[in-house]
């Protein structure tokens, strides 16, 4: 479990592609010690740390992760985002992110807000009930509150200190990123699901609105 708080931006040293999956070696020395078997999510994928050495380590992943997130576009020299895994009593300055990637987002367009930049990114539809106006999300593993969405976008208004000490900062239009909806949310939404198919109601369908008129 994480919170989406990035604690750094590691290098990618070498991705090592075996067939359909692959193993990602990161340079990280402000992480400290990395314990051999330890969650770290790697631009919000929890992957298990192998080998530990001094100041990087390195991590498999699977078809099944490949195909989920924007890991197998990785290349030697790129930059990713970095975050140890939550230790009971931490402080819990983001939400709950679990590190397991719900689908992929393309940042559609860049626009500057004072010292801000808004950012516009696209996703596909089927997660448009996951995602509400001023809910979290995390994308690319960063913590963020959604100022607007639809059934198939969102915006995010980025802060200074939030572009300078993530990969955000790198965004531009075209970029594809990892996606995490939001973990209590969709919690709620498999719990409401029995109930919404004997009323006849689509999840896609339901709405802050919607369950405030019936009661929840």
């Amino acid at each position: 479990m994480f919170t989406g708080l990035v604690q750094g931006m590691g290098q990618v040293e070498s991705v090592a592609a075996r067939g359909r999956e692959t193993r990602i070696t990161v340079r990280a020395e402000f992480l400290g010690p990395v314990v051999k078997g330890e969650s770290i999510a790697v631009n919000g994928a929890c992957l298990t740390a192998e080998e530990p050495a001094a100041g990087r380590f390195s991590a498999y992943a699977s078809a099944e992760t490949l195909s989920k997130t924007s890991l197998g576009s990785l290349k030697p020299g790129g930059a990713v985002n970095l975050e140890r895994a939550l230790a009971l009593g931490d402080r819990l300055g983001g939400h709950l992110v679990s590190g397991h990637v719900d689908c992929l987002a393309g940042v559609v367009s860049v626009a500057p807000a004072g010292e801000s930049k808004i950012f516009r990114l696209s996703f596909p539809k089927e997660f448009g009930s996951q995602v509400v106006a001023k809910g979290s999300v995390a994308l690319d593993g960063v913590s963020l509150t959604v100022n607007e969405c639809g059934d198939d976008f969102l915006t995010v208004n980025i802060i200074p200190a939030t572009q300078r000490e993530t990969t955000i900062g790198q965004w531009k239009s075209g970029r594809t990123v990892n996606m995490e909806t939001d973990l209590i949310g969709k919690y709620v939404l498999r719990m409401l699901g029995p109930w919404a198919e004997k009323a006849g109601i689509k999840p896609s369908g339901m709405s802050p609105e919607f369950l405030r008129r019936h009661g929840f």
